[in-house]
Parts: structure tokens; C-alpha cells; sequence
């Protein structure tokens, strides 16, 4: 199940050095019927190293294929700068499918800011932080309070 897959995310990466914000964007925070996958915003320490980080988001990505969904880990720092996202491939080398900009200069960084932009105000108030504290700033699904929420 998918929420179980950011559930399993978030207690993973909360554990992580430098991880200071866990929050659910996207679909899953809509009244979409059926959300195609889970988008979670994770806000960090600037430099930390993002190898764990990483793994464990490479692991919710893949309980999310086993079911025919996605799922993405965006990064923010912590002063609201949107980064990119977790790359999803687990080693580093010069791919013709990579759009990252600096594709290297950070491992597991996939800077496609030209492809993916978060907003600054959705950095700063993401309609649903999960961790350290749980801010609701929409109604959430009665699926995803159960499971991310309870």
C-alpha cells in the first residue's frame, strides 16, 4: 500500500542526521480518488549527506512499484530553498535519461530545477508535515490520517 510505503519512509528518514521536516505534498493531501503517487517534501540541513537519505528513498519507491505507483522525495533546505529531488538511481555515472543540471556534483541530488519547481510557499506551508510535528493545513483523507497520522 502506498501510504504504508511514506509511513515507512517517514520513520526511517526521521532518524536521519540533518532531516529536520517531513511533510506529504501532492495528490495524496487532494481529494483525488486515486492518487498515482506519493510526493513528500523533506526538508534538510544544506550540506548533509544525502546517502541514507536516499536508500530509504529508493526503498519507498520501490514498495510503490511493486504496486504499479510512484513515489518521489523532494528536498528543500532549511531556508526554503527547493533543492531537487532524490535521484532514483543508486550509483552516480552519466546516464542519457539523467536531466539533472549538475548530475555528480552532488551524489543523489537530482537538481532538474528546469523540470521540476517546488514553490517557495509551498516549501514554507506544504499542505501536510508528517515530522517532527504534524501540521494539517487541509482536511486529509480519512486513509491517509489513519495511516500517517493515528
Amino acid at each position: 500500500m502506498l501510504l504504508a510505503a511514506v509511513r515507512d519512509f517517514v520513520v526511517a528518514a526521521s532518524a536521519i542526521d540533518g532531516v529536520r521536516r517531513i511533510a506529504l505534498i501532492g495528490s495524496l493531501v487532494t481529494d483525488k480518488p486515486v492518487p498515482k503517487d506519493a510526493d513528500v517534501l523533506v526538508t534538510i540541513e544544506a550540506e548533509m549527506d544525502l546517502g541514507t537519505l536516499a536508500r530509504v528513498s529508493r526503498q519507498m519507491q520501490g514498495k510503490a512499484n511493486k504496486i504499479n505507483l510512484g513515489a518521489e522525495a523532494f528536498l528543500a533546505d532549511q531556508d526554503g530553498r527547493y533543492l531537487g529531488r532524490i535521484c532514483h538511481w543508486r550509483d552516480c555515472r552519466a546516464r542519457v535519461l539523467c536531466r539533472a543540471q549538475h548530475c555528480g556534483a552532488r551524489e543523489h541530488l537530482n537538481d532538474d530545477l528546469h523540470v521540476v519547481a517546488l514553490s517557495a510557499k509551498l516549501i514554507a506551508e506544504p499542505p501536510l508535515e508528517l515530522w517532527p510535528t504534524i501540521v494539517r493545513r487541509v482536511r486529509p483523507a480519512a486513509d491517509v490520517e489513519a495511516i500517517l497520522l493515528a
